[in-house]
């Protein structure tokens, strides 16, 4: 499909841009294609750069890191600039935490993000994301286990997550006080 935004002055029309379009972001069609790329790069396994990435589990689709993403998508969209860290100061981490996606409760707990500008499709940025060594490293991590992705304007994100429950045996002994939690945070995050 193609969207020709065109602006009427007097009784001429003046084409603007012309831009291909895919499946409104968020939708069934949208997310189930970012899957199906996303999870058969990983069923595969790949070379990101020089290192190999052997297979990884299949992601799952979480509509918080989807929120997390759309709303990343829109502030870079809105304030015009392009970087992990948002003009307030904000971390990819400190965004997933407010959409809800949290550590607490869970035995481990990682996130991770991608973002592209310029691309028109989805294949065209999964292509770009799969030949930046960085970025394929994200999509072939073991760590995440779900992803959501967004796409506003000439904006792309993509936001992993990976979170680790704990045991049956390892919540009882927490209970009781045999085993206590300790919360650490990457430095940068």
């Amino acid at each position: 499909m193609k969207l020709l935004i065109i602006l009427l002055s007097g009784l001429f029309l003046f084409p603007v841009a012309t831009i291909k379009t895919t499946e409104p972001p968020q939708s069934k069609k949208f997310k189930q294609e970012f899957l199906n790329r996303i999870n058969k790069a990983r069923h595969e396994g790949c070379n990101c750069g020089t290192a190999y990435m052997p297979p990884a589990p299949p992601l799952k689709w979480n509509d918080e890191l989807a929120d997390a993403a759309i709303n990343h998508a829109e502030d870079m969209s809105s304030k015009n600039y392009f970087s992990h860290t948002s003009k307030d100061g904000r971390t990819v981490t400190d965004r997933i935490i407010a959409t809800g996606y949290t550590f607490k409760g869970y035995k481990s707990f990682a996130v991770g993000e991608n973002i592209a500008e310029g691309q028109m499709s989805i294949d065209e940025v999964m292509d770009g994301w799969l030949k930046s060594p960085g970025h394929c490293k994200n999509l072939m991590n073991p760590s995440f286990s779900e992803v959501g992705v967004a796409q506003f304007n000439k904006y792309w994100v993509q936001d992993f997550g990976g979170r680790v429950s704990f045991s049956p045996r390892e919540e009882k002994m927490i209970k009781s006080g045999r085993y206590r939690v300790i919360q650490t945070r990457v430095p940068g995050h």
